[in-house]
């Protein structure tokens, strides 16, 4: 399956090609796909267990079995280096050797602290997220419609859930993220609260919540716990902040966050809804897209008074399943209220099915399927 990430990275670099993202969503499969494309190449999987154990003393041995085993330009793959103590330092000595290295790791945090020690200035980073809407419908063979969007939004696009259909597979993702990247990575001991947190921001995405609402609601014991423990959640990219549109740092930190899942298939799967929930699926759906295209994001609002969904560099954006009379006048004034923050916007409404030209205060808004949207390359 050919990845839309795959066009934007290079072939031959100084730097180290860094590949992150959740586990299972395919960076051990693009990086094999990007080694494919040279002769010679090496791929290095340091969670096979015949691997156990390597670290430091280690390296001046497998440099030289890697210069047997592939020419000496052609690139080295290492994949989930984060499982190698010290495995910077076998970066550094590859890509002084005039190694094109491409690694991959499930943990930012992690990977950008470890970087910055050895390979300040000489990586750059890509994030892997799972199937974006345009790679779902080439994976299952679908043209964009209404009814592959709605497929979508209830299946998301983790590779092994789309070929296998077995439900085990995105609740026991979701463990393994939570045991095994977070848990026992940081030594966190208190796996309850770790596991109730993350349970409840994946059921409530997209609502804005302060660090002290968190642990009122959830009881956990401080502040500094809960921050420690989002910080781990969204370092294994299992849920991904947004946070306030501000004009000072200030107030873009202390703000409340919103938090949406890395996938609306894994949300489904982990946190069943009494009603169909499509607005927050929807929503949570136009984010990842949003991400995926690099767009710094924020959401914009005024207490009690008005709300935007999403403020990007050049666009506001409204994310709602159907307008009705009911609740135009209100989407609208978000909208138009976002379009008068500092900066030059589009208005758009994203829906479910809907496409119309419509005009709020003077302001021209785009109403946009999100079928079509989705598909557009960003």
């Amino acid at each position: 399956m050919e990845r839309s990430l795959a066009k934007a990275i290079p072939s031959r670099s100084s730097q180290a090609i860094v590949l992150t993202g959740v586990r299972r969503a395919g960076k051990s499969t693009l990086l094999g796909q990007l080694l494919r494309e040279h002769a010679g190449s090496v791929f290095v999987n340091f969670e096979d267990t015949r691997l156990f154990g390597l670290g430091p003393d280690d390296f001046a041995t497998l440099i030289p079995v890697l210069d047997e085993l592939s020419p000496a330009r052609a690139p080295i793959g290492l994949d989930e280096v984060q499982e190698v103590p010290a495995w910077q330092r076998l970066v550094r000595a590859l890509l002084d050797r005039g190694r094109t290295v491409y690694l991959t790791g499930s943990n930012a945090s992690i990977l950008g602290r470890e970087m910055g020690t050895r390979l300040t200035g000489r990586h750059l980073s890509y994030e892997v997220l799972p199937f974006d809407f345009r790679e779902f419908l080439a994976f299952t063979r679908r043209d964009a419609s209404g009814s592959s969007l709605r497929a979508y939004l209830d299946d998301g696009g983790f590779p092994a859930w789309l070929r296998e259909r077995n439900p085990e597979i995105l609740r026991s993702l979701f463990r393994d993220v939570i045991l095994r990247d977070i848990a026992s990575r940081h030594g966190v001991r208190e796996i309850r609260h770790l596991m109730n947190l993350a349970l409840f921001l994946l059921a409530n995405t997209g609502q804005p919540f302060s660090l002290q609402r968190l642990t009122k609601s959830l009881e956990i014991p401080t502040v500094s716990q809960t921050s420690r423990y989002v910080e781990f959640i969204e370092d294994a990219y299992l849920l991904l902040g947004v946070p306030k549109h501000a004009t000072s740092f200030r107030k873009r930190v202390v703000a409340p966050r919103k938090f949406y899942a890395v996938d609306t298939g894994l949300r489904r799967a982990n946190s069943p809804q009494p009603s169909p929930d499509v607005g927050h699926r929807l929503e949570n759906a136009v984010y990842l897209a949003l991400r995926a295209r690099g767009c710094p994001i924020a959401y914009a609002s005024e207490r009690d008074l008005w709300e935007c969904d999403f403020v990007t560099d050049d666009a506001a954006i409204q994310v709602c399943a159907e307008l009705t009379p009911a609740n135009q006048a209100r989407e609208l004034a978000g909208l138009v209220q976002a379009t008068r923050l500092p900066g030059k916007r589009r208005a758009i409404v994203v829906t479910l099915d809907q496409e119309d030209r419509l005009t709020a205060e003077g302001v021209g808004v785009a109403v946009v399927p999100a079928w079509k949207w989705l598909a557009e390359k960003g």
